[in-house]
C-alpha cells in the first residue's frame, strides 16, 4: 500500500510481520509501475537493479528485480553467505517487480537473485540492471555507486550540440579495448588488460597524433566470452570488469572529452546468450525472450531475439540506450546486427519463422522500437548519434520517423565496402574489367547518411589482414593500399577504420593479442601510418571533404577511364573555396602524359601526393602549382598535366 505525502501511516499495533510490511512505502512506486508498464520509465536503471543507500537512518542496499512469472525471489551474496533463506524479496507489484532493502549488504558485494519457478526450479541470476559485474569467468553481480563522478567534458558537451550530421566531420577509429595493447606478462594482469585510465592516456596521444574525431569501443557491455568480442552482452548496464570500474570507465569517456575526441559504443539490443545466468527463461520462463522459439531464437547464432512488443523489455532496452548517453556521455550508439531485428526470416529457413500479421517478413514491433529509440536518444541529446549496421535495401534508415523512416542518424555502407574490397583484391590487370565495383556506390551515396567502413569484420575468419588483401609483392601491397585509403577519403560519407588498418598490421586481427605495433620500426608500415594520418589531418582540415556529403558536392571528372583504372573527381566545398581534385591510378602503369580535365582555368596546388620520399616514394621535389591550360581533356574546356606515377594518388586544392 503506497502512501501518499502528507497522509498518516496506519498503526502496525498487533499487526504481524508481513502485514507490517505491506504497510511500507514501496521504493518501486505507483508512478514507476505504470511507467514500467507504458515502456516510458527512461530512467528506469534508478529503480531497478542496486543502489546503495540509507533507510530509516541505516546504511545498506536496496535490491530490485523484475520477474513477473516467479513463484518466489530472493537475493544471495557475500552479505549473507548466499543463503536462500536470509533476504526474501517483497513483491511490490502484481507485475512481478521484486524489492527489498539488506541493511548488511555494501558497494563493492558480489551478489545475485535466487529465483524459483512456477516448476519449482531453483535459478541463479545475474542482475539485468547491475552496474557492474564480477570479472569472468565469474558472473555474478557486483553492487557499485555510479554516482559522483565529477566530469570535466562541459565544454565537449555543450559543442556537441552542435553536431550535424550533414555537416560536420567524422572519422572514427574502431578498436577493441583489450587488444588495441597490452601489458606485458605478469601474475598480477596475466591478460596485459589496459584499464580504462591507462588506456585513455595512451588511446588519446595516438588518436590525436593520427587525426581521428572520435574512436568507437567494442565490448564494452559486460560479456562472458571473450571470443564473442562484446556482442553476446549478460550485462546491459555494466562496463565490463576486464579493464576495471564504472567509474574509471567515465574517467576514459571524460579524458577523451577532454581531448576533443567523441566517444561512439557498440550497442547489441538484437539478441542475448544462453546463459544460465544471463536473460534467458529468467525466471523460468520467456521473460525477455519472444516465446515461440521461431521468434525467440537465431538458428546461426544460438542465441535468444528481445520480445520488443513486450513493453517492459522495450523499456529495459530504451533506457539503457539512454544510461550509456546520459550517464556516461557516450556520443553515438552502433547499433549492431539492425536488419536481423528488421526482418522476421533472418538467417531462417521456411518454418522457422512466423510471418507478421499481413503475412510479410518484417517485424513490426521492431520497427515500432526503432523509432521510438531513436526519437528519444536523438530528442534528448541534440548531436548524439544513432548508428545503424544495416546490410540490406531497407529503405530509409536514416529518414525522419514523421514520414516513414527508422530515423537513425547514420547507415555503415555495407554495399560500398564489399564493393571496394572486390575490387581492391583484384590483380591490376583485371582491374579494368571490374571499373564499376568504384563507381556504382555513386549512384545511392546520397540515399542515406552513409558511414563508410572497413571493420573488425573484415579481417578475421580467414579473411586476412587489409594489408595482406592486397594483390601484388610487398611494396605493391603499400601502394595499393594507400591509393584505396585515398578514394575512401574522397569519396562522400563519414569514415572508419578498425585498429591496424592504419599502419598495415599484417596478421589477422585477435582479441587474444595485441596489434603488431613492433611492425612500426619498419619503414614500409612507418610510411603507410605516416600517409593515413596525412589522409585524416585533410579530412578534417578541407571541409569539401565532409560539409557538402550532398550531390552537389561530388562531381566526376573521369569515371569511365577502365582502360588505364583511374578515377579522378572533385569535391566541392560549401563555401566554394578549397575544392578538392582527386586522381588515384590504381594499376603499377606510370603514366608520365597524364592529363586531367578541370572545371576552371586556375591555378591548382598538389596538397597530397603519394609519391613523395615520406610515404616511401622517390620524387623529393615534386611541382607544387598546376596552371590550367585552354587544352580539351575528359569532355572539359581546361586541364593540367601530371606526371602520374604507379598506383600514384594526387590531390589538389583550388
Amino acid at each position: 500500500m503506497a502512501t501518499e505525502k502528507g497522509k498518516t501511516k496506519k498503526s502496525t499495533q498487533g499487526m504481524s510481520k508481513k502485514q507490517i510490511q505491506d504497510t511500507k512505502t514501496p521504493r518501486f512506486s505507483e508512478l514507476d509501475q505504470y511507467l514500467f508498464g507504458q515502456s516510458t520509465h527512461y530512467d528506469l536503471y534508478r529503480k531497478m537493479g542496486a543502489h546503495p543507500e540509507k533507510l530509516e537512518g541505516k546504511d545498506g542496499v536496496w535490491f530490485t528485480v523484475w520477474a513477473p512469472n516467479a513463484e518466489a525471489v530472493s537475493v544471495i551474496g557475500e552479505f549473507n553467505g548466499w543463503n536462500e533463506q536470509t533476504n526474501p524479496m517483497d513483491k511490490v507489484t502484481e507485475g512481478g517487480v521484486y524489492e527489498i532493502f539488506i541493511p548488511e549488504a555494501r558497494e563493492g558485494d558480489l551478489y545475485k537473485y535466487c529465483i524459483r519457478s512456477q516448476q519449482g526450479e531453483v535459478l541463479y541470476k545475474a542482475d539485468p540492471y547491475a552496474f557492474s559485474s564480477e570479472k569472468r569467468p565469474g558472473n555474478a553481480s557486483r553492487v557499485a555507486d555510479i554516482e559522483g563522478y565529477k566530469w570535466g567534458d562541459a565544454t565537449w558537451l555543450k559543442k556537441r550540440e552542435d553536431f550535424n550530421h550533414e555537416t560536420s566531420a567524422m572519422s572514427i577509429y574502431e578498436l577493441h579495448p583489450g587488444s588495441w595493447k597490452k601489458h606485458p606478462y605478469s601474475e598480477e594482469n596475466p591478460e596485459g588488460f589496459y584499464d580504462y585510465e591507462y588506456l585513455a592516456k595512451s588511446l588519446v596521444d595516438y588518436v590525436k597524433d593520427m587525426g581521428y574525431t572520435h574512436v568507437e569501443l567494442m565490448g564494452i557491455a559486460e560479456h562472458p566470452f571473450d571470443g564473442s568480442w562484446g556482442y553476446q552482452v549478460t550485462g546491459y548496464y555494466a562496463p565490463t570488469s576486464r579493464y576495471g570500474t564504472p567509474k574509471q570507465f567515465k574517467y576514459l569517456v571524460d579524458y577523451l572529452h577532454k581531448n576533443k575526441i567523441g566517444v561512439i559504443l557498440d550497442w547489441v539490443p538484437a539478441h542475448f546468450p544462453k546463459d544460465a545466468h544471463g536473460l534467458a527463461l529468467f525466471d523460468g520462463t520467456a521473460v525477455y525472450e519472444y516465446e515461440d522459439p521461431r521468434q525467440g531464437e537465431h538458428p546461426d547464432w544460438g542465441t535468444k531475439i528481445f520480445n520488443y512488443g513486450r513493453l517492459e523489455v522495450k523499456n529495459f532496452l530504451l533506457a539503457n540506450a539512454l544510461y550509456w548517453v546520459e550517464e556516461y556521455h557516450i556520443d553515438g550508439l552502433r547499433v549492431d546486427a539492425v536488419a536481423s531485428m528488421l526482418y522476421l526470416d533472418y538467417g531462417k529457413t521456411d518454418g522457422q519463422w512466423i510471418p507478421n500479421q499481413h503475412g510479410g517478413n518484417q517485424n513490426l514491433e521492431a520497427i515500432e522500437f526503432f523509432k521510438h529509440l531513436n526519437s528519444l536518444v536523438t530528442g534528448r541529446n541534440k548531436g548524439v548519434a544513432m548508428i545503424a549496421e544495416e546490410s540490406t535495401t531497407w529503405p530509409m534508415v536514416t529518414g525522419d520517423v514523421n514520414d516513414g523512416g527508422l530515423g537513425f542518424t547514420f547507415k555503415w555502407n555495407m554495399g560500398w565496402m564489399h564493393d571496394f574490397l572486390e575490387y581492391m583484391k583484384l590483380d591490376p590487370y583485371f582491374r579494368k574489367y571490374n571499373h564499376n565495383k568504384m563507381t556504382f556506390s555513386m549512384t545511392y551515396a546520397f540515399s542515406e547518411n552513409y558511414v563508410l567502413v572497413l571493420s573488425h569484420d573484415e579481417v578475421v575468419h580467414l579473411k586476412c589482414s587489409m594489408l595482406s588483401k592486397m594483390p601484388g609483392m610487398a611494396e605493391d601491397k603499400y601502394k595499393n593500399l594507400m591509393a584505396g585509403y585515398s578514394f575512401m577519403i574522397g569519396h562522400p560519407g563519414k569514415k572508419l577504420l578498425f585498429m591496424g588498418q592504419d599502419f598495415g598490421q599484417l596478421q589477422e586481427w585477435s582479441e587474444e593479442r595485441e596489434l603488431d605495433w613492433y611492425l612500426l620500426a619498419e619503414k614500409p608500415h612507418e610510411h603507410l601510418q605516416a600517409f593515413v594520418r596525412d589522409l585524416l589531418h585533410l579530412y578534417t582540415k578541407y571541409p569539401a571533404l565532409y560539409g557538402n556529403d550532398r550531390p552537389e558536392g561530388f562531381q566526376w571528372i573521369n569515371a569511365d577511364d577502365s582502360d588505364r583504372s583511374i578515377y579522378s573527381f572533385i569535391r566541392t566545398s560549401p563555401t566554394g573555396k578549397g575544392n578538392l581534385l582527386f586522381v588515384c591510378n590504381f594499376t603499377p602503369v606510370e603514366r608520365p602524359d597524364y592529363r586531367v580535365g578541370v572545371p576552371k582555368q586556375k591555378q591548382y596546388k598538389l596538397i597530397l601526393d603519394s609519391s613523395s620520399v615520406k610515404y616511401g616514394g622517390e620524387l623529393k621535389d615534386r611541382q607544387v602549382l598546376y596552371r590550367a591550360v585552354q587544352k580539351e581533356c575528359d569532355g572539359r574546356e581546361f586541364s593540367i598535366g601530371y606526371d602520374l606515377p604507379g598506383y600514384g594518388v594526387a590531390v589538389f586544392s583550388f
